[in-house]
């Protein structure tokens, strides 16, 4: 393998909450990808503290299923939190519907588990090359319903995406702002502005349309 090894320089993190996976892949991608600086998370808190100390990160290899991810949440938090983040998702959910969702969500590919070697260093060097990569024989024709969705989520700001999560969680407004550290005033000023972005008109309606992004995977 090592005559397609590619000879650059990249900061790629990899989240996986499987010790066994993590570190297959890990050996795969340091195969593929000659002097890769490789990083590791094992839970989307430990992935957001990783990201937040290292800006620089030129490619994120998403397992769905992690603690504190739950289906597509995972995804979409770190679209809103890092929207230039390239996101790779890979994941033992191999159906077209997953697929799917996880590009209307806004990863640029999709690598299945079940992929030789080969195929991950292809995937790898279409995705660091700038390109997009979803395995053959997808049709995207009709993600325009999904996309939507995704639009009005990330427009979002992260504060806004947190109150919307609290909400799924069922927490009340004097709650979310304890746990928030900021007044109930501030928290139905962001329930407001989240009811307009997502075109809802009540709590009950915006928690509907979150959980339509958050079908488990």
């Amino acid at each position: 393998m090592n005559e397609i090894a590619m000879e650059a320089q990249y900061t790629i993190v990899i989240a996986d909450d499987h010790p066994l996976f993590r570190n297959a892949l890990f050996q795969s991608v340091h195969m593929a990808i000659s002097g890769a600086n490789l990083l590791e998370a094992d839970s989307l808190d430990s992935l957001t503290a990783l990201l937040e100390k290292e800006p620089d990160i030129d490619l994120l290899l998403l397992d769905l299923k992690m603690p504190g991810a739950n289906g597509m949440s995972g995804l979409i938090h770190l679209r809103v939190q890092y929207p230039e983040l390239p996101i790779v998702v890979i994941s033992a959910s191999e159906e077209a519907s997953v697929v799917r969702q996880v590009k209307a969500n806004g990863a640029i590919g999709f690598i299945p588990k079940s992929s030789d070697m080969r195929e991950l260093i292809n995937s790898l060097n279409h995705v660091l090359e700038g390109e997009t990569c979803f395995p053959a024989g997808i049709d995207f024709s009709d993600d325009s319903d999904e996309e939507s969705l995704m639009d009005k989520i990330s427009s979002l700001t992260p504060q806004q995406y947190k109150v919307l999560n609290m909400l799924n969680d069922g927490l009340l407004n004097k709650q979310i702002a304890y746990e928030l550290d900021v007044s109930e005033a501030t928290i139905k000023a962001h329930m407001t502005a989240i009811f307009r972005k997502l075109g809802v008109k009540n709590r009950t309606q915006a928690v509907i349309l979150l959980q339509q992004m958050d079908q488990d995977a």
